[in-house]
């Protein structure tokens, strides 16, 4: 984590250290260009989807992490679409989880510059990834209006498979209609991403994405469970137990220390 002394100043005795310091480095990395400034509202709403959750991964999001990573070995083709808050936010854990699972990383960006485009794809390759995909988007994905929609026939375009991290929802809708199986991590269950992926994890991304990756080894051995997994997973039931998961936390008695 950074030690500017922008960081120093939060006291590691503050109940919010960790959300404190995830925002003045997304605060930053907008001023780096990785992260659009639109990106720390995107940033803001998930976290309070998070407090409804407990700030924990659910088992109900483990569940839905095991099916996500069973259908990312099981893939042909499979690629990880990072956004700049994804870049900003886990870098380094989006190539592990790429590495243990042979994806490509490709870069796609909502608000698109080809500036901000080589700053995200150098992010990632200084975080350690070999090969990051999207400086030269040579395809355009069907039914988006926006810069979303250019990708490269490489990664995206050709993919089976494709993890949408932090994602909007007009492409991961368009995603599907172009019949690929699309992936989200996705705090709020009521979004249209949530809705429209094939799997939703709805949990914090700095969370699942160490979790999808330490749950590889485990089920590239076993194809019988990865195929139990895909065939047993509902992901209109996997959001209303995360609904219902946030509805207990509500009910439940609340510890102090919360903003």
């Amino acid at each position: 984590m950074n030690t500017s002394p922008l960081f120093v100043q939060i006291s590691k005795d503050h109940p919010r250290y960790r959300s404190l310091v995830v925002r003045e480095m997304m605060a930053k990395r907008v001023e780096e260009g990785i992260v659009a400034p639109t990106g720390l509202i995107a940033h803001g709403r998930g976290e309070a989807f998070d407090y409804l959750l407990g700030e924990r991964t659910t088992e109900n999001a483990r569940r839905a992490e095991m099916v996500a990573v069973a259908m990312l070995l099981d893939a042909i083709r499979p690629v990880i679409s990072v956004n700049g808050n994804t870049a900003a936010l886990c870098s380094k854990e989006v190539v592990g989880l790429a590495e243990a699972t042979r994806a490509k990383i490709e870069v796609n960006l909502f608000h698109r510059t080809e500036e901000r485009v080589q700053k995200v794809c150098s992010f990632m390759e200084d975080a350690g990834a070999k090969e990051v995909l999207g400086r030269s988007p040579d395809a355009l994905l069907p039914g988006i209006a926006s810069d979303r929609a250019r990708c490269t026939r490489e990664g995206i375009y050709s993919a089976d498979v494709v993890l949408v991290p932090l994602e909007d929802g007009d492409r991961a809708e368009a995603l599907v209609k172009f019949g690929k199986k699309v992936i989200a991590i996705d705090l709020n269950p009521l979004s249209r991403t949530a809705r429209a992926a094939h799997v939703t994890i709805v949990d914090e991304v700095t969370r699942a994405v160490p979790n999808m990756t330490t749950m590889v080894p485990e089920l590239r051995r076993n194809g019988d469970r990865r195929l139990a997994l895909l065939n047993s997973f509902d992901n209109q039931l996997n959001l209303e137990g995360a609904m219902e998961a946030m509805r207990a936390n509500l009910s439940a008695p609340q510890s102090e220390g919360k903003e």
